[in-house]
C-alpha cells in the first residue's frame, strides 16, 4: 500500500526551501508555509523578548533608555507586525485544530478565509490602537 502511495505522490526532497516553495500550491499549503514562517517569527521574538526583559537586571537607567526606544515610531511599527503574525498564527493554528478534529474538514477553504476576515477585523483595531493612542 505504502509503495502504492509512493508511485503516486512521488517525494521530492527540497530541504528548508520546500518549506517555503508556495508556487502553483493550493490554499492549504500556502497557509501552512505562512504558518511555519510565522512561528519561527514568534520564537524569534521570544528570544528577543528575553533579552529585553534582562535590561531589568541592569538597573533603571538602561530600562529607561530602551523604554523610550519602545515608543519611536519604528518600534511601533514592529509591534504592528508582531500582532499580525500573533492574529495570523493563532486563528490558523485554530483552523488546523478544528480541521484536525473533523469539524470544517470539506469547508476548510471557507473556514480560513473567515478566520482570515476575523484576523483583519482585529488587526485594524490593534493597530489603530498601536499607532493612533
Amino acid at each position: 500500500m505504502l509503495q502504492e502511495t509512493r508511485a503516486l505522490h512521488p517525494v521530492r526532497r527540497r530541504g528548508w526551501k520546500g518549506w517555503f516553495a508556495v508556487r502553483k500550491r493550493h490554499l492549504g499549503y500556502v497557509a501552512f508555509a505562512l504558518n511555519r514562517l510565522t512561528g519561527l517569527g514568534l520564537v524569534l521574538y521570544l528570544i528577543i523578548h528575553l533579552v529585553v526583559l534582562s535590561m531589568l537586571a541592569r538597573g533603571p537607567e538602561t530600562w529607561d533608555a530602551f523604554i523610550e526606544l519602545a515608543k519611536s515610531p519604528a518600534f511601533l511599527l514592529l509591534d504592528v507586525i508582531l500582532l499580525a503574525g500573533i492574529l495570523f498564527h493563532g486563528l490558523n493554528g485554530l483552523r488546523v485544530i478544528l480541521v484536525g478534529l473533523g469539524i470544517g474538514v470539506h469547508r476548510h477553504k471557507e473556514l480560513f478565509w473567515g478566520l482570515m476576515l476575523l484576523a483583519a477585523i482585529l488587526f485594524i483595531f490593534g493597530a489603530w490602537g498601536f499607532l493612533v493612542v
